[in-house]
Order: structure tokens, then sequence, then C-alpha cells
């Protein structure tokens, strides 16, 4: 370590939960109650509810947009912050309905934990096997294949049916099928009333009557307040999507020194430490590592830094500063496609990607099948349609450094956009990917 210089340890960072499911669910009351219950809702917040007249209506404390409040329906993804005496939260509250999964997957893609609503009334309990919404199905797989650390089923509206406790037995049985059958282990199967507050943020005292008499386990709160943030490997390798190149004086290493800052995406970095830069394969030694305008001796995953190299390189924004042999340059790939626009993916047409902050275009080569998400099993296919999963094969126009999004979440994710219409048309998740030549 240098001296003088001190060692920054990666500070526990807020909680950051999406809440999803199918439309009318519950989300924005939930997270509604959730902010009301911790006292998380100035005083002029709650006199503008209340002069409306009808009562305290907890979604629309997140329901912001103006046809948002006229429809009672989240279209775009609304934050929320707050905290309790043991935690810091952020929440987003993500849109329900299928023509808006664009925005749940937006949200999914930065959270630490999900909360997948099941509203209760709207199953067929008397069913066997109990069938699951296909929206509440495809968000906890969606969540799952953006590696959400965390997956929390919250039963909403137990206190609208006449048997809680069996009703209750028999959502959450058909809720371990499915994630058993796809994969996830759930942290969690809670059940709640958002509209009456039940086991929502206060736990219910011991003994208590009513509905959740016979529920014993941790309110939905409690739950999140154990959950651990999504670690970014913080040791081995490092890497770092140049976001901004800055040329500030007085740093040490001469008044033309240029900076280059990013977040960093895995793996520890600290001055004296060679890296490569991508795309040029050039390499170089850092001699100096600032965080928040001062001096550091090393940076951890997750926070963000300024490097400063021992001679001068053609790095630019969207290129990549990387531990020596770290991350190979790959052209073609294969990846889990979550597919958001109304228009079909099309195999050979030619789109942007964005990876990290590099833009490229790409073509999708082929659609290897798509995700039938009531059996999980993969099927024949040669486009995706809006909310289809699948499998694809990609090219790009030049090499990215990528890696699966198994074991790095920044170098292998890669959003997919028209460059008609500029939409953001899919989400790839890299599975393998084939090393340029």
């Amino acid at each position: 370590m240098t001296a003088g210089i001190p060692t920054l340890a990666a500070p526990r960072r807020a909680l950051r939960f999406l809440t999803a499911g199918s439309v009318d669910d519950g989300k924005s009351t939930l997270i509604g109650r959730l902010l009301y219950d911790s006292r998380a809702i100035l005083a002029d917040q709650l006199d503008a509810l209340n002069a409306r007249g009808n009562g305290l209506d907890l979604a629309l404390l997140t329901d912001g947009l103006e046809a948002e409040r006229e429809q009672g329906i989240t279209i775009d993804v609304a934050w929320r912050y707050f905290a309790t005496r043991q935690r810091k939260f952020v929440i987003a509250d993500a849109p329900g309905h299928e023509q808006y999964t664009r925005n749940m997957v937006t949200a999914a893609a930065g959270s630490d934990a999900a909360v997948v609503l099941v509203d209760i009334t709207k199953l067929d309990l008397a069913a066997r096997p109990l069938a699951l919404l296909p929206q509440t199905r495809r968000h906890a797989l969606l969540a799952q294949l953006l590696r959400v650390p965390a997956i929390v089923f919250a039963v909403n509206k137990l206190d609208a049916v006449a048997d809680p406790a069996a009703a209750f037995a028999a959502v959450s049985g058909a809720l371990q099928a499915f994630a058993a059958e796809a994969g996830i282990v759930p942290a969690g199967i809670v059940p709640v009333s958002a509209l009456r507050g039940d086991n929502v943020a206060l736990p219910l005292p011991e003994g208590a009557a009513g509905w959740a008499a016979w529920y014993d386990g941790p309110s939905l709160l409690q739950l999140l307040e154990q959950l651990p943030n999504a670690e970014e490997p913080a040791h081995g390798a490092f890497s770092l999507p140049v976001q901004y190149v800055a040329k500030p004086a007085g740093t040490g290493t001469g008044e033309q020194a240029r900076v280059f800052w990013g977040r960093v995406a895995d793996g520890r970095v600290a001055a004296g430490d060679e890296v490569q830069v991508f795309p040029s394969g050039q390499r170089a030694r850092i001699v100096a590592l600032r965080r928040a305008g001062a001096l550091a001796a090393e940076a951890l995953a997750g926070q963000s830094a300024g490097l400063v190299l021992d001679r001068q390189l053609d790095v630019s924004r969207g290129d990549w500063l990387v531990t020596p042999g770290h991350l190979q340059p790959v052209q073609r790939f294969e990846a889990t496609l979550a597919w958001l626009d109304e228009e079909a993916a099309q195999p050979g047409r030619r789109y942007l990607v964005r990876h990290g902050h590099r833009w490229l275009p790409a073509r999708i080569a082929d659609v290897r099948h798509r995700l039938d998400i009531h059996t999980l099993q993969p099927q024949p296919a040669g486009t995706l349609a809006v909310n289809e999963i699948g499998r694809v094969s990609v090219e790009l126009q030049q090499p990215l450094p990528l890696a699966p999004y198994a074991a790095n979440r920044s170098a292998g994710a890669l959003i997919v956009v028209d460059p008609a219409s500029h939409r953001t048309s899919g989400a790839l998740l890299v599975e393998r990917g084939e090393p340029a030549a």
C-alpha cells in the first residue's frame, strides 16, 4: 500500500429490489404500504393523497405519470427510496403489462432481489395442478436469466379468500414446483395483504387472530432486511469499461496526464498493476488511481475509479481496461435473448448492440429455439416475438471483450436496439463465445 494513501473497503450498498408480476397483482400498493409503514412518506404527500377524497390509495405514491393515475396501471419503472434501522433500500416498481416487459428487464438488470407478487384471487384454487399466471412465470424466469441473486414470492390478497391457510399452501406448492423445474431457489414465499398491510412491513403479533394466525414466518420487510447484496467479484482479474476520459491538472503525473474513469466491473485494481486495453490490445501500467477526486491505493468491484497510465495510449469511451489475458475478443457468440419489441427478431437483420459504453452493429445469425414459459422446454423457432425468450447466435461487426453472463454481469450483457426506430428491442445474455481470429 502506498504510504499516506488510504485503502478503501467496499461499503455495503443499499439493497436494490424490484417488484414484478402480473398486472393488478398489487405491486404499487405493496410499495406504498412499505413506504407508509416505514414512515418514508412526507407530510405533504399524505395531504395530497387524502385531498383526493377517495381514501388513502397507496398505489398513487409510485404511479407518477398522468396516464398511470388515469388508468390505474404502472407504465414506467418508478424508483423509491426508504430506510429502516437495519438497512437502506432502493425499490423499482416494474410494470405488469406484457407490452412493458422491457421496463421490467431494465429494473431487474441492476437489482439485488426481485419480489414477484402472486394475486391469489386470480388463480383457480380448486385446480390440480394449480396453474400460475403466465406473467408471474415470465417475470420470475427473466429475473433468473438476469441473475438477480434473490427471488422472493409474495402471495398477495390472502384476506380476500375463504380459507387462507389452505389457499396459501396450494399456491406455495405450485410456486415451489415451478421454481424447482426452472432451477430457481426462492429466497422466501411470504403471505401478505398489501392493502391492509398484513405481514408487509410490520411483523404479525404473536397469536394474531385472522387470516395470518397460522403463519409464524418473517414479514416481507424482515426477509428483505436479511438478504445480501449482489456481490461483484472483488478478487481476481480486473475489468473496467471506460465511461469518461478527463485531462485534469495536478494529478502528480504531469499537467496533461489523462484519467480514464469508469465503474470497476470485477476484481480489484491498484497503482502499479499492468492493464490491457480493448480493442487495441496495447498494455500499460497504472501510475495513479483516483477515487472521488482523491488519490487511492486501490479500487474494488462496484466502485468508480479513475486510472492514470504510465504512457499515452489511444483510449476512448467504450474501450475496456482489463488484467492482461482476462477477457478475449469475441466476434460470434451464443446468447439467451429476451425479445422486447413488437416487431419480431429476424435472423439476418442488422441491429445495434450496446456493450458497456460501446455501440456496435451486429446481426442475429440464427434463432436456435425459444423457451415455452408453460413447460420450460425449448421449442423450435425461426424468429422471436415480443416477450419471448430464446437462444440465438449473434455476429458482431468488430470483436468485443465478452464473457459468459453467469461469470460477469458487465462483460456478458448487451442491449439490442433497432437502428431505424431506436427502440430498445432486446437483452442479450452471453452463454459462450468463439474467440476472434
